[in-house]
């Protein structure tokens, strides 16, 4: 089944569906620092670099499905709350016109859980309405990730709709009780990291492992009013679109409290604290290692991690969309199956079973 991505960034949702058995076919995304990092690791979709507001809906191929997620941080609970108000914001509907003129069979759109504030919820409740009267049955929820093997706590947004002449309405997955935690991704990370260069520009090819390595610098008294270790046995803190901002590593104790909004690392334990490295983050985000971030300084690699959806959260969705799709219409592109064959494909030592291809036609029009 072949699918066009809008704000692609690096790839987590493209990634997850492609292991579901779909193709992104066509791209979009227009942060010039993420270009290299979409085309070399889909090397067979075409990435259009222009901003989605100035490109004709007839330029955009006709595909079974529409996903993306629209930029979020005019939405974030960290931000300044201006939603739908911000020009950032106003690019949901932006998707809302691909996906009227488009018509696919299906569409997910994933955003912050800020646009659940309730200075928002006007807003909010504008957009589920566009989506309805585009011709979709709505699916709305509020996920974790860690609740779909992805070792992190994140919560985000997801609006998942079929086409109205389908007659289906899509029942999100159900968590699953076994968790991954942080040991389980990067304790065998723990001893070949290196920190950046001067600056914080990347090392490059001298990395033990791709992309490895951590941003260097102090760490501001907003950063130092939290706690930001987890423990080997828990999942981590939401991985952030910003380096200064990155999870600190498991190998140093919790930060000591000292009062409301101030913590200290534990004295004669300094040493032991440092940022996550990108890599350590694409772990956590459940990137597999073949997945390569292309940047000269580390924030913008960890800015293309943070801001992405985890590959194993958005194949979980997509099996669920396609498992739906073809209980109705079993015919109509994949046929899946229940065994993992030959053509497996591997995220992190998780299997994801290639679909095969069904001739028979399908009388649904796309």
């Amino acid at each position: 089944m072949n699918i066009i991505s809008l704000f692609s960034g690096a790839g987590g949702l493209d990634l997850g569906f492609e292991k579901a058995g779909f193709k992104t076919v066509w791209a979009n995304e227009y942060d010039k620092e993420i270009w290299e990092t979409f085309e070399k690791n889909f090397p067979d979709t075409i990435l259009n670099r222009r901003s989605i507001s100035k490109i004709p809906s007839d330029e955009i191929p006709d595909t079974a499905g529409l996903i993306g997620g629209p930029p979020c941080q005019s939405w974030s609970e960290a931000g300044k709350l201006r939603g739908i108000d911000d020009h950032r914001g106003q690019l949901f509907f932006e998707f809302i016109r691909v996906l009227r003129a488009k018509k696919p069979l299906f569409f997910l759109a994933e955003n912050v859980s800020g646009m659940l504030a309730s200075r928002h919820s006007e807003a909010l409740e504008n957009i589920k309405n566009h989506f309805i009267d585009s011709g979709y049955n709505l699916s709305f929820k509020l996920l974790n990730a860690h609740d779909y093997k992805v070792p992190q706590d994140r919560k985000r947004i997801f609006f998942i709709g079929f086409r109205k002449d389908l007659n289906i309405t899509f029942t999100f997955p159900k968590a699953f009780s076994k968790k991954r935690f942080l040991k389980d991704v990067i304790f065998d990370l723990k001893d070949n990291v290196i920190p950046a260069k001067n600056k914080n520009y990347t090392n490059g090819d001298d990395c033990k492992v791709e992309n490895h390595e951590f941003m260097i610098g102090g760490f501001s008294s907003m950063y130092m009013s939290r706690n930001r270790v987890r423990n080997w046995d828990e999942p981590s803190f939401t991985i952030q679109a910003g380096g200064r901002h990155a999870p600190l590593h498991p190998q140093a104790p919790k930060m000591q409290f000292v009062e409301q909004n101030k913590r200290i690392f534990v004295p004669n334990s300094e040493h032991l604290y440092r940022r996550l490295s990108i890599r350590e983050c694409a772990r956590i985000q459940t990137f597999p290692d073949s997945h390569k971030f292309y940047y000269k300084n580390l924030s913008a690699g960890y800015k293309m991690v943070g801001n992405a959806v985890p590959p194993y959260l958005a194949y979980y969705l997509a099996q669920e969309i396609q498992k739906q799709l073809l209980r109705v219409y079993p015919n109509i592109s994949l046929q899946l199956t229940s065994e993992p064959s030959s053509k497996n494909l591997n995220i992190n030592g998780a299997s994801y079973i290639h679909k095969t291809q069904n001739t028979a036609k399908q009388t649904v029009h796309l």
